[in-house]
C-alpha cells in the first residue's frame, strides 16, 4: 500500500518523514483533549476536526510537493467537504475550522479578503486516494453533544461560538503535533519547560496574605473581613460571580485568592485576570509575582499589544515566547479587556488557539463597568456563553457594578444578559458605609481661571480632566507653584512611577502636592488625596476619583470632598460619548443624595444603557449571527467589526534613563531580544498612527537596529519633544497637525 506523509525532512528516503495517518490521528488526540475540558461533550467533534484536517495530503499532487515539486494544493478543503457531505448542517460547524486552519476563518457566504466556505465548498479539489478510508476510523453518525445548554434566541451565536472553540483546539493542536515532529526530527528535545501548578502557587499567596497586619487602620481590618470571606466562597460550584467591593478594599489580591482556592476546588485549569487599560497590566502582574513568592517569575504571562514582539535571530527563546502568549498555557495569565475580547470574536489560527485554554478557567474581569458600550451585549453573550458551556468562572470585579442582570421583569432588565450571578463579597451596602470617607457634590462651571484659584487655595489636590491638552493647560498655569505635578499616558511608565513615588513621599510628609493628570490616575493607582476635583463624566469615574481621596481612612469623611465641575472652556468639551456619560450622571445626582451609593450607581447604569439601547451592539454583530444560519456563518465580517479600540496606537520607546539607552544599545548586537524587550517595556509611550507617521517622517522617531528587527524597536531620537515633566510634547508644529487630527 501506498505511504501518504504529512510533512517531509531532506532525507529523501523519507525514513524520518511524518505519515499522515500518524499526524491526523494525534492532532484528533490533541483536539479532543482540549475540548474534553469544556465539559459540554463536544470532544468527539474536535477528534473528528482533526482526523479530517489534512484530508486533502491524500493526493498525490501533495506528496509530489512533499518533494520539492512547486505545486500548490489546497488540502483543506477536502475534509472541508467530507463532513458537510456526510453530517450534513451540523457538518458545516466542522466544515468551517476545517477549511480554515491555516487561512482562518472564512464567512460562510460573501467573502471579504478570504473565500468564502460557500465558494470554497463548489471548488475543484484534487481526487483522494482511497488509502484514507483504510487509515481513518471516521463515524457515520456526527456525535452530538449531550451536555450543551441552549439559551433562549442566541441559538446561531452559540453555534458560532462552538466553532471557533473547537477551530481552537484544532489549530493548537495541529500546531504543536507539526512543531513536535520537526524538533524530534532535527534531534531537538522540546524546551517549552514545565509551569509551576496551581496547587504549587497556593502556599505561596497563603504566605504572602498571612503577612498582613492591621497597623491600627480599621480599613485593613475590614479588607482582611472582606479577602475571609471572598476566600470562603470559593467553594461555590463554577458559574456567574460578582465582587463589588468600595475602591480601595483590596479587589486585587481578594479576587485573586479566590480564583486560586475557587481553581483547585473545582480543578479549574489557570487563572486569567483581564484588565481594561494596558498602563496598568504591568503594575497587577508584578503584584501578583510578588505575592507568588518564589514561583511568581514562572507562574505569570502578561499579555498586551504594548508588548514587543521578538523578531530576534534566538528562535528557541522567540518561539517559546510566542507560545506562551499565543496559546496562554501559563496558570496565571494577565490580559487586557482588548486582546481578551477581540480573541473571541477573532478568525486567524494565531488569535483563536488559546481560547481553548480560557474554558475550564477562572476569569476575573477587572473594573467591569469600563466595558465598551458600543460592543457591550456581545461581549455580555460571549461571557455568559463561557459560563454556560465552557466551565469558566467569571467574575465582575468592581466598586461600581453595572446593571446586567436579565430579570423577568422587563423594565428593570438588561435584556440578553446574566442571570444567577452571586455576589462574594460580604454585604456590599454594608461595605460601601463603612469605606465611606468622602462627600460628592457639584460645583456648576469652571473656567480654568477658577480651576487654578482652586487648586492653589489647597496645599494638597488632584484635579482630574478628561484630556491630556487640558491636563497639559491647566498644569502650566501652576507649573511654577510649590508642588506642581502632572501625569499621563504621554508620559512613558518608569516617568509615571517616578512621579508617583515623589507625590506619595510629599503627601505623607505634608508637603505642597498639586497633581493634574487625565484620567489614568483612576486606573488602579494607589494614592491619598484630601481633595479631588474631577471634570464631569460617568458616575463610575467619579467614583473612581473618589478613591483617591482620603483612601486609608485617615481624616473624618466630611472634610474630604470629590468636587465635580463642568469645565466652561470649549476647547475642553469631551467627545460625545463621553458627554453622554456625564449627562447621564447629572441626572442621578440631582436624584440621590449620595451620588456614590450602591443605588445611584445602578440608576446610573440602567439609565445610561436604557439611553444607548441601540449603540449596545453598534455594528448589530448579534443581529448578524442571528440571521445568518448555519451555512452562513460570518466569521471575517465579525472579526473585522469588532474592534474595542477603534484607532490603532504605535508603541515609541523613550530613551528616558541610562537603562532605557543602554537596552536600545544593545539590540546592536544582542543575540535575541526577549530580554530586552522586557526591559524597554517601561519606556514606551503608546501614540496613535497618524502622529506616529507625522513623528517619523520628520525624523523625530527612528527604528534601531532596523536591519535586523525592521521597525519593531522605534525610538524618540529628538528628545526635546519629550517635556521632563508632561512627557511626549506637542509644542513642535508637525506634532500639533497630527495631535489635532486625532487626540
Amino acid at each position: 500500500m501506498k505511504m501518504f506523509y504529512a510533512h517531509s525532512t531532506p532525507d529523501t528516503s523519507k525514513q524520518d518523514w511524518q505519515l499522515l495517518s500518524e499526524h491526523l490521528s494525534e492532532v484528533g488526540r490533541l483536539a479532543k483533549k482540549f475540548a474534553a475540558v469544556f465539559g459540554c461533550g463536544v470532544e468527539n467533534l474536535a477528534d473528528i476536526s482533526g482526523l479530517l484536517h489534512d484530508l486533502g495530503k491524500y493526493t498525490d499532487e501533495f506528496q509530489r510537493r512533499l518533494t520539492g515539486e512547486t505545486l500548490r494544493v489546497d488540502h483543506a478543503t477536502a475534509g472541508a467537504k467530507l463532513v458537510v457531505e456526510k453530517y450534513q448542517s451540523l457538518g458545516y460547524l466542522l466544515a468551517y475550522a476545517i477549511a480554515g486552519h491555516h487561512a482562518g476563518l472564512a464567512n460562510g457566504v460573501n467573502g471579504v479578503n478570504r473565500t468564502s466556505l460557500e465558494d470554497r465548498l463548489k471548488s475543484e479539489t484534487y481526487k483522494l486516494s482511497e488509502v484514507w478510508r483504510s487509515e481513518l476510523n471516521i463515524p457515520e453518525q456526527l456525535p452530538l453533544p449531550t451536555r450543551f445548554h441552549a439559551r433562549q434566541n442566541r441559538n446561531f451565536f452559540q453555534l458560532a461560538f462552538l466553532t471557533r472553540m473547537l477551530f481552537s483546539c484544532l489549530v493548537d493542536a495541529d500546531f504543536l503535533d507539526t512543531e513536535a515532529f520537526y524538533l524530534q526530527a532535527e534531534g531537538e528535545s522540546n524546551s517549552r519547560g514545565e509551569y509551576p501548578s496551581l496547587a504549587d502557587l497556593k502556599p505561596e499567596l497563603d504566605s504572602f496574605l498571612s503577612g498582613f497586619k492591621d497597623e491600627g487602620k480599621p480599613v485593613n481590618r475590614r479588607r482582611r473581613e472582606i479577602l475571609q470571606t471572598v476566600r470562603c466562597n470559593a467553594e461555590l460550584d463554577p458559574g456567574l460571580f460578582s465582587l463589588t467591593v468600595p475602591t480601595g478594599g483590596g479587589k486585587t489580591l481578594a479576587s485573586l485568592a479566590f480564583a486560586l482556592d475557587h481553581a483547585l476546588m473545582h480543578k479549574l485549569e489557570r487563572v486569567i485576570y483581564v484588565i481594561p487599560f494596558t498602563s496598568i497590566v504591568e503594575q497587577n502582574a508584578a503584584v501578583f509575582r510578588q505575592a507568588l513568592g518564589k514561583r511568581g517569575e514562572g507562574a505569570v504571562l502578561e499579555h498586551h499589544s504594548a508588548f514587543i514582539e521578538d523578531r530576534s535571530k534566538d528562535p528557541e527563546a522567540r518561539e517559546k515566547l510566542k507560545l506562551a502568549m499565543e496559546n496562554w498555557d501559563a496558570p496565571i495569565v494577565v490580559t487586557t479587556a482588548v486582546q481578551f475580547f477581540e480573541s473571541l470574536f477573532a478568525d486567524r489560527p494565531s488569535r483563536c488557539r488559546k481560547l481553548h485554554n480560557i474554558a475550564n478557567s477562572a476569569v476575573i474581569l477587572d473594573e467591569a463597568q469600563t466595558l465598551p458600550l458600543k460592543l457591550l451585549k456581545p461581549c455580555v453573550a460571549a461571557l455568559d456563553e463561557l459560563a454556560l458551556n465552557y466551565r469558566t468562572s467569571i467574575v465582575l470585579c468592581t466598586a461600581t457594578q453595572p446593571a446586567l442582570h436579565e430579570c423577568d421583569n422587563v423594565e428593570d432588565s438588561f435584556v440578553g444578559g446574566f442571570r444567577n450571578v452571586r455576589e462574594l463579597a460580604p454585604n456590599p451596602e454594608q461595605l460601601y458605609r463603612d469605606f465611606k470617607r468622602v462627600s460628592v457634590r457639584h460645583i456648576g462651571v469652571l473656567d480654568d481661571e477658577a480651576l487654578t484659584s482652586m487648586l492653589l487655595e489647597r496645599k494638597q489636590a488632584l484635579c482630574i480632566v478628561n484630556n491630556r491638552r487640558h491636563a497639559k493647560a491647566v498644569f502650566e498655569s501652576i507649573r511654577s507653584e510649590p508642588g506642581a505635578r502632572h501625569l499621563s499616558t504621554l508620559m512613558c511608565a518608569k516617568h509615571r512611577s517616578q512621579v508617583l513615588a515623589q507625590i506619595r513621599k510629599d503627601l505623607k510628609q505634608g508637603k505642597p502636592c498639586r497633581l493634574v493628570s487625565t484620567s489614568l490616575i483612576e486606573a488602579g493607582v494607589d494614592i491619598d488625596f484630601p481633595t479631588v476635583l474631577r471634570a464631569e463624566a460617568g458616575l463610575d469615574s467619579i467614583a473612581q476619583a473618589a478613591g483617591r481621596c482620603n483612601r486609608e481612612g485617615m481624616l473624618p469623611a466630611d472634610e474630604c470632598e470629590v468636587l465635580v465641575f463642568n469645565p466652561a472652556n470649549e476647547d475642553w468639551a469631551p467627545p460625545v460619548e463621553l458627554e453622554q456619560f456625564a449627562s447621564v450622571s447629572r441626572g442621578v445626582m440631582r436624584h440621590h443624595a449620595d451620588p456614590l451609593s450602591l443605588a445611584a450607581i445602578e440608576d446610573y447604569f440602567q439609565h445610561l444603557y436604557w439611553r444607548k439601547e441601540k449603540e449596545l451592539d453598534a455594528h448589530d454583530l448579534l443581529g448578524l449571527i442571528a440571521s445568518a444560519g448555519i451555512k452562513g456563518l460570518p466569521f471575517e465580517t465579525l472579526s473585522s467589526k469588532f474592534r474595542l479600540i477603534e484607532s490603532q496606537q504605535m508603541p515609541v520607546i523613550i530613551p528616558f534613563d541610562d537603562i532605557a539607552r543602554k537596552g536600545l544599545d544593545a539590540l546592536d548586537y544582542a543575540e535575541g531580544c526577549v530580554g530586552i524587550s522586557r526591559c524597554l517595556q517601561p519606556y514606551i509611550v503608546q501614540i496613535p498612527q497618524v502622529a506616529y507617521q507625522a513623528l517619523f517622517d520628520a525624523g523625530a522617531i527612528v527604528a534601531k537596529a532596523e536591519e535586523r528587527f525592521e521597525q519593531q524597536f522605534v525610538y524618540l531620537a529628538n528628545m526635546d519633544l519629550y517635556d521632563k515633566e508632561c512627557g511626549l510634547s506637542w509644542d513642535n508644529p508637525t506634532f500639533i497637525r497630527a495631535e489635532k487630527q486625532v487626540w
